[in-house]
């Protein structure tokens, strides 16, 4: 897949020009800017700049295909960017004033001075990130107390606070002495719908729908049931960002349909653990992929290394180590994320930003407890509820590794629940509700089959993605749709 070029990446120095004596050969051509200087350059927004030496690179007869797409990723990241910061300052405060309707300019400008309300300044002109006026009562308490009186506080998910569902999955793991209990079992339909006429008539149009994997304890029983058009090839259990592969021809005038339907069991989970009988990390060479650093996005810098130093102190016991750090990465406040193709370090963004959705707090989390030694991963799917609810989202979390215990889940964004039970308060940090659909078990990840152009989401798989021979499909161009039903669990 297409990344963003790692910070790890090395360059050769550019070349030494010809000595100041020699007039009979022209000096070489430089070298074309090193992508890590030109991924620099695009996020402080000199888009002029950039350009220009992409349009130099890729001119240039001896690049070769690699560094070719990594150049030609950065100019379509560009665009990418322009899509997410469309708004310019009149649209901004017109956005700001749905909420508050006697918004002043001073108000607004000393928000946008303290890093409250997401801009970016593109060639010297600045533009506001599309979801930083609704993110701006998010992380702001001044804003949200200026908030209209008849207009009700941003809304949770149903699980995102304490439900009765939290108390089943700890009493049941109690009583059972398990730790994989309270199934449901859930029928699904996630489809993809691609505009009229984004494809021209009689192209292929191939998609990849996200499609969960069997997860030990976590959710098995999975049954294909349909897909349009049929025969969907379903990539190996194997995959860790599993997908249903279909395509077809585009049809004038016509939307292009995907969509598969599919059944699954999923358990809730809970680890009642004991901090003191929580053991080091052991030596063991199957963790080693789940620690140290993983650039672009997991990267120990000093910055980290010192949020570290502050949470942790001198805490050696790896789970209190853990709850320390899960506390502070739970205390960012959640916003709406820009594009995540679009950031070069996730951790680093959820670090300074101010706030961070769910993936970004959960790298974050995941680079922090690297950093002090501790296996941990990431995992990422799709929440859902009973029927009567109707609220369905995209959402990651993670898992950490706690001897003797092994694998634990670890759901930071919704983090510490309202309970003076350290069971139902802690219940994220070694616990899992029944509703959520697993389709990733890591960030990343090539997809089956392979993708010829770039990705529309580049780190995590949850809406799909969508190729023509012409290009890559992005999500301007498309829009998904997730359908369930909880089922009785004596259905086949």
């Amino acid at each position: 897949m297409h990344m963003i070029g790692p910070a790890s990446r090395r360059w050769a120095a550019p070349l030494l020009l010809a000595f100041a004596g020699a007039t009979s050969a022209a000096a070489p051509a430089p070298a074309p800017e090193p992508l890590a200087q030109l991924v620099a350059r695009i996020d402080r927004g000199d888009f002029a700049g950039a350009q220009a030496r992409i349009t130099d690179a890729l001119q240039r007869a001896g690049l070769d295909a690699q560094a070719r797409s990594d150049y030609a990723f950065q100019q379509e990241r560009m665009r990418r960017m322009r899509l997410d910061f469309s708004l310019d300052e009149a649209q901004a405060k017109a956005r700001v004033r749905r909420w508050i309707p006697d918004l002043r300019d001073d108000e607004f400008q000393a928000w946008d001075e303290a890093g409250w309300i997401e801009h970016l300044d593109i060639d010297g002109q600045r533009r506001w990130f599309n979801r930083a006026p609704s993110n701006l009562f998010r992380v702001s308490r001044a804003a949200a107390a200026r908030r209209a009186a008849d207009i009700p506080p941003p809304t949770e998910g149903p699980y995102e606070r304490l439900a009765p569902h939290h108390a089943e999955v700890v009493a049941a793991a109690q009583a059972q002495g398990r730790n994989s209990v309270a199934p449901r079992r859930v029928r699904v339909t996630q489809s993809i719908k691609v505009q009229a006429d984004a494809v021209p008539a009689g192209k292929t149009v191939r998609a990849w729908i996200p499609f969960p994997r069997a997860i030990a304890g976590q959710q098995d029983a999975i049954g294909m049931l349909a897909s349009v058009p049929a025969g969907a090839k379903i990539a190996p259990e194997s995959t860790l960002q599993r997908t249903a592969y279909l395509q077809r021809t585009a049809v004038a005038g016509t939307p292009t349909e995907f969509s598969v339907s599919y059944e699954l069991t999923i358990h809730a989970r809970h680890f009642a653990i004991d901090p003191q009988r929580v053991l080091p990390t052991p030596a063991d060479p199957a963790l080693a992929l789940h620690l140290g650093e993983r650039a672009p996005h997991l990267v120990f810098t000093p910055a980290l290394r010192e949020f570290s130093r502050q949470v942790v102190g001198d805490e050696t016991n790896p789970y209190h180590i853990t709850r320390k750090l899960f506390a502070a990465v739970d205390r960012i406040p959640w916003g709406g994320a820009r594009e995540y193709s679009t950031i070069t370090n996730l951790s680093d963004y959820a670090l300074h930003a101010g706030h961070a959705d769910c993936g970004q707090q959960t790298l974050l989390l995941i680079a922090l407890l690297r950093l002090n030694g501790i296996p941990a991963r990431w995992q990422s799917g799709m929440v859902y509820s009973d029927n009567a609810v109707g609220y369905s989202n995209l959402h990651d979390w993670g898992a950490v590794y706690l001897a003797p215990y092994g694998w634990v889940p670890m759901d930071v964004t919704t983090g510490a629940l309202d309970s003076p039970e350290p069971a139902l308060r802690d219940f994220y940090l070694g616990g899992l509700d029944a509703y959520r659909i697993t389709f990733n078990d890591d960030y990343a990840q090539p997809l089956v089959p392979a993708k010829q152009h770039f990705r529309s989401e580049t780190v995590d798989s949850q809406r799909g993605e969508v190729e023509w021979e012409g290009g890559n499909l992005y999500f301007d161009q498309w829009d998904y749709d997730f359908q369930w039903q909880v089922l009785p669990l004596a259905t086949p």
